[in-house]
């Protein structure tokens, strides 16, 4: 669709049709079903598997959604692959939707444990299933860097260059130096998020007003010398 008189893409329409507004059943459960047989290591290993079935592959969220999404599991407890994927089932499909995507994502792992609990201790010592596990960790890595660097370019974008980067310096020195738990970082950033574009037009505008003052003596004595 283009806008009448312009050529231009209508950019409201374009976004429309770039997130489907739902997914059947089957396909959640078959999403699911694969982040949960691939997400070896847990939390971190299992999101970039979502975010590339919700985001790229079927579309049913924009990033934007996903990055605040993941920002509000982590401020809850429990595993929080298991409450994106319940989120998510039930955004597409109501409270079935979630049971359904939470059970296809952790019945994978629940069936292959009760399978291989009498042999739980031969493998957490195979050296084939730590060739398995490291072989797989640069992977996981790549995916984590690459959703890192998108979370972050957005962050920049929407902050700006200098907010963004002291944020970045404030939550790395939280979580690393001080040790905070990452909850209380996330709930943090979340109430600032709040009061963010005040701040920011605060900023601005007294930035602007020494500008406004001079332009308006200049105008002043341009009057009078005339």
């Amino acid at each position: 669709m283009t806008e009448m008189g312009t050529g231009q893409p209508d950019n409201a329409g374009s976004a429309a049709a770039a997130v489907k507004p739902g997914g059947s059943y089957s396909e959640i459960s078959w999403a699911m079903f694969k982040t949960g047989v691939l997400g070896f290591g847990g939390g971190p290993s299992v999101i970039p598997l979502i975010h590339y079935e919700a985001v790229n592959r079927y579309r049913w969220m924009e990033a934007e959604e996903f990055a605040e999404v993941l920002a509000l599991a982590n401020a809850l407890p429990g595993p929080i692959a298991t409450k994106i994927a319940a989120y998510l089932g039930y955004r597409l499909r109501g409270v079935w939707g979630a049971i359904a995507a939470v059970l296809a994502h952790i019945m994978p792992s629940a069936l292959a444990m009760i399978a291989l609990l009498s042999a739980v201790q031969f493998l957490s010592g195979s050296s084939i299933v730590q060739g398995m596990i490291g072989a797989v960790t640069p992977v996981i890595a790549v995916m984590l860097g690459m959703m890192a660097y998108e979370f972050g370019e957005r962050a920049v974008k929407g902050l700006g260059k200098w907010m963004g980067g002291g944020c970045f310096l404030i939550a790395f020195g939280l979580l690393q130096t001080v040790a905070v738990h990452p909850a209380i970082v996330i709930v943090v950033f979340l109430a600032y998020g709040v009061f963010h574009l005040k701040i920011a037009d605060w900023f601005r505008n007294n930035r602007n007003k020494p500008r406004r003052k001079g332009k308006q003596q200049e105008g002043e004595t341009t009057s009078w010398s005339g």
